[in-house]
């Protein structure tokens, strides 16, 4: 374990007994960890302000303030400039299978999240643009001589043709990184944890998001599309939801192109990047292709 963040989480004041610290396995953003503290368990994260990835904790720390008084999220306890002690769920971590088993009440939950939040936040908030996002890691790449310098203007043009297809765009507040194991499910329901991407953005993103980090079929994809906005899936708006769900998988193939300079997790980001190019270039390809 880190020394450096098990001193960070030993020295706050909030704790009630001797506590004991163990990881959590699996992330490649932020550091986690359980900790037991007598009788009571609290979820740990730590990281600070990532700029490259626009992951600011205020953001977060806004978000998941307003996702537990609309009861989708775990309540935060504590935070300071780099940690977050949040109440600990305990319950069944999703995976793929999960998703598509409940699929209606997941739905109904990311609905719930784009209508609700607002309603809860203070002061300054975010919008995390799916289209800037993009322009944003490529200009970055390009000051620090990425290996991928030389393909860059094509996946923006591919971007480009994206936004175009995608407009005009409803903007709801998301999530944004709606992956199996940021659901967790236990008596009270499903929860979703996880909020330092949330930003203003259209519901595709997040809805894309999801059938592609969980490999939706495309039969699975209307009966998502139909049952969140509650009515027959016109063609118009299923090529709008396909272009923005290729630009999602176009933001996480040059978040890892990013991360592969920047982050000291041990991951191997450039085999994450080299898998999310492929599954990108195939299905703009396939949908998108510029003759």
């Amino acid at each position: 374990m880190d020394k450096n963040n098990i001193a960070l989480i030993s020295s706050i004041k909030f704790w009630k007994h001797e506590i004991k610290i163990s990881p959590v396995e699996g992330g490649i953003t932020n550091k986690n960890y359980l900790i037991n503290d007598g009788p009571k368990k609290y979820f740990v994260r730590i990281g600070d302000d990532i700029p490259e990835h626009l992951v600011f904790r205020n953001n977060e720390i806004q978000a998941s303030n307003a996702a537990a008084k609309i009861g989708v999220g775990p309540e935060l306890l504590f935070h300071d400039k780099s940690i977050q002690v949040f109440d600990f769920i305990n319950g069944k971590t999703f995976n793929s299978n999960d998703i598509k088993k409940n699929l209606e009440e997941v739905t109904k939950l990311i609905k719930k999240v784009h209508v609700k939040i607002p309603d809860q936040l203070i002061g300054q908030s975010v919008i995390f643009w799916v289209f800037y996002v993009i322009k944003n890691y490529k200009n970055f790449l390009e000051r620090n001589k990425s290996s991928y310098i030389k393909i860059l203007p094509d996946l923006l043009k591919k971007s480009i043709k994206l936004e175009g297809i995608g407009s005009p765009f409803d903007i709801v507040f998301s999530h944004n990184d709606l992956l199996p194991a940021n659901f967790i499910q236990n008596k009270n329901g499903i929860w979703l944890i996880d909020w330092e991407y949330a930003g203003f953005n259209t519901p595709l993103f997040d809805l894309g998001g999801l059938a592609s980090n969980n490999e939706f079929t495309e039969k699975e994809e209307e009966g998502l599309l139909e049952n969140y906005f509650e009515k027959k899936l016109s063609s118009e708006l299923f090529i709008k939801y396909k272009a923005i769900k290729c630009a999602s998988l176009l933001r996480e193939t040059m978040w890892s192109m990013v991360s592969e300079i920047t982050s000291n997790i041990d991951f191997d980001y450039k085999s994450y990047t080299a898998d999310n190019l492929s599954k990108f270039n195939k299905v703009f390809n396939e949908e998108f292709k510029i003759n």
